[in-house]
């Protein structure tokens, strides 16, 4: 990524066992997005346009290795599976808009598109803000979003939030009744459950691997090994979150995304039951906090990181 000027530094205290330490974000703005370092080493970036859509790529785990990941942003890795161009690491998309797929690439589909950076600056946490413009296939907005990102750390979990408002401000918008979306991650290709390494899936409600498809659930995690770490990725439902708890829809293979409006494939519903019309104006928002740790969920400590998650404002 090539740099331009602006960087700002964050600091705050990181409590890990038997010490503490001052822990350094430090936020760059470059010509294509946002670096992300933590303690002068990369976290993630933040990639205003990659595919049809702004991206978050790599993601590095506590072991300072890739954790999502890497194709189709570079050749598909021994452990990797060349499919599904339109899993990037970590993205917000939806496949049905209006009629419209935002999910996937090609033609015929949507594009959000990168308008600008409203908030790029320090304080307690470091903070990404931006405003996107959902457009069709001709080039006509259908509808807009403001997202946040909020990166922080607890212990020796790192993590960040994503709250993202979903508005219709170029007429009514239908986000439709499809498994296809909406907000998450295609885990690194050795986590992956199919990988037979000693990937798993596992939610708040006990549903474990396949079970844990088109379930409910406050939160999900996807753990396994890399380069002979295991670490993992939660995902965590803020309660006040748009359909709390969210349905995910999350695969053996690597896919891990949180959705609010596949009832129809996730349940018995009729189709048309999951989905949601937006008047002119009207908004939604969502709510969810990706936890990057070590070891399964008990040793990353998810159920205790969602408690105190849900205790946050929003």
């Amino acid at each position: 990524m090539i740099r331009t000027a602006a960087v700002l530094t964050i600091g705050f205290l990181l409590v890990f066992t038997g010490s503490v330490q001052a822990a350094q974000f430090e936020l760059e703005q470059t010509d294509d997005g946002v670096t992300v370092k933590l303690d002068g080493k990369l976290l993630t970036c933040y990639v205003t346009k990659s595919g049809n859509k702004p991206i978050l790529w790599p993601i590095i785990g506590p072991n300072g290795n890739e954790i999502t990941r890497a194709y189709p942003m570079r050749d598909a890795g021994s452990d990797e599976r060349a499919d599904h161009q339109h899993h990037r690491s970590f993205w917000f998309t939806h496949g049905d808009v209006n009629g419209i797929s935002f999910w996937h690439e090609g033609e015929g589909t949507g594009e959000i598109v990168h308008k600008s950076f409203v908030k790029v600056e320090g304080g307690e946490n470091a903070v990404i803000v931006t405003r996107n413009d959902w457009n069709g296939p001709d080039g006509k907005k259908i509808c807009e979003d403001e997202r946040t990102l909020t990166f922080g750390a607890d212990g020796q979990n790192v993590w960040f939030d994503f709250d993202v408002t979903v508005k219709a401000t170029a007429g009514p918008v239908t986000f439709g009744d499809t498994k296809e979306g909406c907000g998450g991650v295609r885990v690194a290709g050795t986590m992956k459950v199919d990988a037979k390494q000693g990937g798993k899936i596992v939610n708040c409600e006990g549903h474990v691997d396949r079970e844990a498809w088109g379930k409910p659930a406050a939160w999900c995690d996807y753990h396994g090994p890399v380069k002979g770490n295991v670490v993992g990725i939660a995902i965590l439902n803020h309660p006040k979150s748009f359909r709390f708890p969210t349905y995910w829809h999350v695969r053996t293979y690597g896919l891990f995304t949180a959705n609010p409006f596949g009832l129809s494939n996730f349940t018995k519903a009729e189709k048309g039951a999951g989905s949601h019309r937006l008047a002119a104006g009207e908004s939604f928002t969502l709510n969810y906090r990706l936890l990057i740790h070590k070891g399964d969920e008990k040793e990353g400590g998810v159920a205790e990181a969602f408690a105190k998650y849900a205790k946050t404002e929003k």
